[in-house]
């Protein structure tokens, strides 16, 4: 880069790159959507505020004072970043970790603008920025996502409101509607169930994401299929860490939606993955190459095709069984599913409800209600561990117990 169009990039205001910086973290078209955008926007303008001495303390004048200007990437250094992370954590109305979450997102946004030629280095990452932060909860920020009972229950009320509206749908049809537009309600009604189905499985069972789903690097871990799945018993075997088969439960609130979604799918025999893929290029190299394997021939594979609306329909109706949805393939459907029911979420890391957001939160509700040893159980972990990842639990309630105790003592 010349020297002119290095000091250009020095005089452009902090302010111009935000649009950019948050089109590129965004999701869907145009990058304008995905809860991440949203919240490293209002964190991005808050320090654009504190930066033009619009926010902070009385005698706070900005990082450039003496400037009738907006800040700029020359006004930028190590000490900035120093100051605001000195202002968050000076916040008293935040919490440790969320003083690190809020820091976390102009850090990204520096770590961009160095990628960009913006910056010459990650001012805000120089341990001398990050020293006021922070750090006596013992946790490292991005790594403690755990779904709250707030937003537990309204993503499983979007994916069960979803999955009810497309079911009607498809049920509701007349009889003498179209045989491909019957399909595609079917396909639909099918999407929709199975995503219900895996989000109720990851809110209240407490499995590993892996346990359910395949991986792709272990042949072990092929997914749950629907004869390892006892509804009416409650139960289900998983390829737990501990490398072995176990029983995971299936509380209450999941049995209906796998039983609704079963009879929805009817599966043609019990071998059948419970979390089919349906990724199209997937499915139709399994209906080309089961078929082919029958003897059929290219072109009567072709009319068999087109017959359906889907591949997976002719999947189901031919028995041939596909892949199990991958874990990385579970993540995207809550992604999905998180950005479509606009569910608030404030991360650092990650910008959805994460699958193991999913086993955290249930393990606190089942702390909070029955204790660690039966939390153990349930999560299939030691009681130690347990204790260990949950002590924030017990503090709190330790606290309590000294409240308690100090009102009884000193009034």
């Amino acid at each position: 880069m010349n020297r002119r169009a290095a000091r250009d990039r020095e005089d452009r205001p902090l302010v111009a790159t935000f649009d950019r910086y948050l089109q590129d973290k965004g999701k869907g078209r145009g990058g304008d959507g995905g809860n991440y955008r949203r919240n490293a926007a209002r964190e991005l303008d808050r320090f654009a505020e504190w930066a033009r001495g619009e926010r902070g303390p009385g005698d706070w004048s900005g990082i450039a004072p003496e400037a009738d200007r907006e800040p700029t990437f020359a006004d930028l250094d190590e000490r900035v970043f120093r100051e605001y992370a000195r202002h968050l954590a000076g916040d008293r109305g935040l919490k440790p970790n969320t003083v690190q979450t809020y820091y976390a997102y102009v850090s990204a946004w520096c770590g961009w603008c160095v990628n960009e030629g913006y910056l010459s280095a990650h001012h805000a990452q120089r341990a001398s920025a990050t020293a006021p932060l922070p750090t006596d909860d013992g946790r490292k920020p991005g790594d403690q996502q755990a779904w709250t009972p707030e937003q537990r229950h309204a993503l499983t009320r979007h994916v069960d409101t979803v999955a009810r509206d497309a079911i009607e749908e498809f049920t509701g049809l007349p009889e003498d509607t179209d045989p491909l537009d019957r399909g595609r309600a079917r396909y639909r009604a099918i999407r929709a169930a199975r995503d219900r189905a895996l989000v109720f499985v990851v809110a209240y069972t407490a499995v590993r994401v892996g346990e359910v789903l395949r991986d792709p690097d272990d042949p072990r871990r092929r997914g749950v299929r629907w004869n390892e799945i006892d509804v009416e018993a409650g139960s289900m075997e998983v390829y737990r860490k501990k490398q072995q088969w176990d029983a995971a439960s299936l509380p209450d609130p999941v049995v209906g939606p796998l039983r609704r979604y079963r009879k929805l799918l009817d599966p043609p025999s019990d071998r059948w993955p419970v979390f089919p893929t349906l990724d199209q290029r997937t499915l139709a190299t399994v209906v080309t190459d089961g078929l082919a394997d029958r003897g059929l021939k290219s072109d009567e594979i072709a009319d068999r095709r087109a017959e359906h609306a889907r591949d997976l329909l002719l999947a189901l109706e031919s028995d041939l069984r596909p892949p199990s949805l991958t874990t990385d393939g579970g993540r995207s459907v809550l992604r999905r599913v998180t950005e479509a029911s606009d569910v608030d979420v404030d991360h650092p890391k990650h910008d959805y409800l994460a699958p193991h957001g999913g086993r955290r939160g249930m393990g606190e509700v089942l702390v909070r209600a029955f204790g660690y040893t039966v939390a153990a159980r349930y999560l299939d972990n030691s009681e130690e561990m347990v204790r260990d990842r949950y002590s924030h639990i017990e503090a709190g309630e330790l606290g309590d117990v000294a409240t308690e105790a100090l009102d009884e003592v000193d009034f």
